[in-house]
């Protein structure tokens, strides 16, 4: 037993030894491995401070090259500055010599001028002497003329002035003369060639003016099925409609009246409707006056439309289009409104085209001009004006609004082609049949003529003659002379223009006649 542990102690022990040998070995090993890495760091070390030593004699070059290369620059930077200087100096001196000599100059000029004064105010002194002398001679020479001639100076200025005014009223009427022929030699020809080739590219149908429409019926006992019980059924014809309806002896006819075209065709067509239905009371007649009403309505938008589409124009707004169409319904001096409005549309984009003016901008102008005759029997005011306004208010440009406001001239115009309008409706307006007066309106016409031409001083008499298409003023031959004539020729013209309206134009005759008459004894 003791033998055994005794070989186990040993063997422990040489264990032991033997580990405690091979650890020894390692770390030997690992001493060796530091001092090697020791070695390393402390040669790295030697060449850092090397390379760092290096660095610096190289950053103290650099640094020397620079501090040498930066004192050249500003040595020549400061050479180049001294002669920039040098220069500046020289030139400031030159400036500084220029503007003594101009001072000089100056200093010359001003005592020549001083001088020139100085002789001047001598002279004025002179003169103003010459002067008074001047006057007191003419004084003189005043009263000696004054007393030669039995003339006073108002009376002698009087007769001077006279003579320049003869003189100057034939020089006048040289010139509106000369002025007038040179104008007939071009206008008639110009203007012929622009109005043949618009009016003949328009072509339209003639109207009559009316106010009543006339519904025929199939027998005379119709008459008093309209009239009804008491009068009901034509009292509430009347009241629905607007219109007077008129029953006399006329046979188998029904007279509808209003100067409102609108009313008065909803009002035929109810009436044809009911005369075709039979049935006539109260609620049937309210029931036609409905459907005419909307069928008349149709109708005037249809219309609108139609005349859009015959001028190719788009892109309207639907209550312009529908106010449009109401000119369907609508007269004017016996011309229906809208196939006028249609016509000046024609005309006014002809006489653009012929101008080279703008066409469709006249074209549009043209035919909304009269838009406001479809306005005017709810507003008061004129059509024009009232027409612009509501143009206006529905997007309508300036320039189409402008047309319809300044075709009567009531106010200015804004372009060529509102002009072309105003040209275009009076184109329209007075071509052969195109409209009629009424004989109050005629007669007055004629008035307001002869009125204006016996306004001026040494008319005798005035005769409105050819319809009211000629004036002629018999004037006192004593009083006018020729030149005076041709000048109220044109003066009586110009009032006319001013003061009427009219289709066309008016001749103005003035008659001047002179009899010398003795008798042999």
């Amino acid at each position: 037993m003791n033998i055994v542990l005794l070989a186990s102690a040993t063997i422990l022990v040489a264990g032991i030894f033997l580990a405690l040998y091979y650890k020894k070995k390692n770390i030997d090993s690992r001493l060796e491995q530091l001092k090697g890495k020791i070695k390393e760091l402390e040669n790295a070390k030697i060449e850092a401070e090397d390379i760092v030593e290096t660095a610096k004699k190289k950053a103290q070059d650099i640094k020397r090259e620079t501090e040498i290369k930066t004192k050249e620059k500003i040595y020549k930077m400061k050479e180049e500055a001294e002669k920039e200087i040098k220069a500046a100096k020289i030139e400031i001196d030159k400036k500084e010599q220029r503007i003594i000599r101009k001072e000089e100059n100056v200093d010359n000029k001003l005592e020549k001028i001083e001088t020139k004064e100085k002789h001047l105010e001598e002279k004025s002194r002179e003169l103003n002497v010459k002067i008074e002398e001047i006057e007191k001679l003419k004084e003189k020479q005043e009263l000696e003329l004054e007393r030669v001639a039995e003339l006073s100076k108002q009376e002698a200025k009087e007769i001077l002035l006279d003579k320049i005014k003869e003189e100057l009223t034939h020089e006048t009427a040289v010139v509106i003369r000369e002025y007038e022929n040179k104008l007939e030699d071009n206008k008639e020809r110009i203007s012929k060639r622009i109005l043949s080739t618009a009016i003949s590219k328009a072509a339209s149908e003639y109207v009559v003016d009316a106010t009543i429409s006339v519904v025929q019926l199939p027998n005379e006992e119709m008459k008093g099925r309209i009239i009804g019980r008491e009068g009901r059924n034509i009292r509430a014809i009347e009241a629905l409609t607007g219109v007077d309806v008129i029953i006399d002896d006329t046979p188998e006819a029904v007279v509808v009246s209003s100067f409102d075209g609108v009313r008065r065709e909803i009002a035929k067509l109810a009436l044809e409707k009911l005369v075709q239905d039979g049935r006539i009371h109260p609620a049937k007649i309210e029931e036609s006056v409905d459907k005419a009403t909307k069928e008349v309505n149709q109708a005037i938008v249809e219309a609108g439309e139609q005349a859009l589409f015959e001028l190719g124009i788009t892109d309207m707004h639907p209550e312009i289009i529908k106010t449009l169409g109401r000119l369907k319904y609508r007269t004017s001096y016996g011309q229906n409104v809208l196939v006028h409005s249609i016509e000046v549309a024609n005309l006014a984009s002809t006489l653009a085209a012929e101008l080279g003016c703008n066409v469709e901008l006249a074209k549009r102008s043209g035919l909304l001009h009269d838009i406001g005759k479809a306005l005017d029997h709810d507003i008061e005011g004129s059509h024009a004006i009232i027409g612009a306004e509501f143009l206006k208010k529905f997007g309508e440009k300036e320039n189409v609004y402008n047309g319809a406001a300044a075709h009567h001239g009531e106010e200015e115009f804004t372009c060529v082609e509102s002009v072309l309008v105003q040209a275009a409706d009076a184109i329209s307006a007075s071509r052969p049949g195109a409209r009629r007066e009424t004989l109050s309106t005629y007669l007055k016409r004629l008035e307001n003529l002869e009125e204006i031409a016996t306004s001026f001083e040494g008319v005798e008499s005035s005769y409105a003659i050819q319809a009211g298409r000629e004036i002629r003023i018999i004037v006192n031959a004593e009083e006018i002379n020729d030149d005076k004539a041709t000048i109220m020729s044109r003066e009586v013209a110009k009032k006319i223009e001013e003061r009427m309206q009219y289709p066309g134009q008016i001749k103005v005759t003035v008659v001047r006649e002179t009899r010398a008459v003795e008798y042999a004894k």
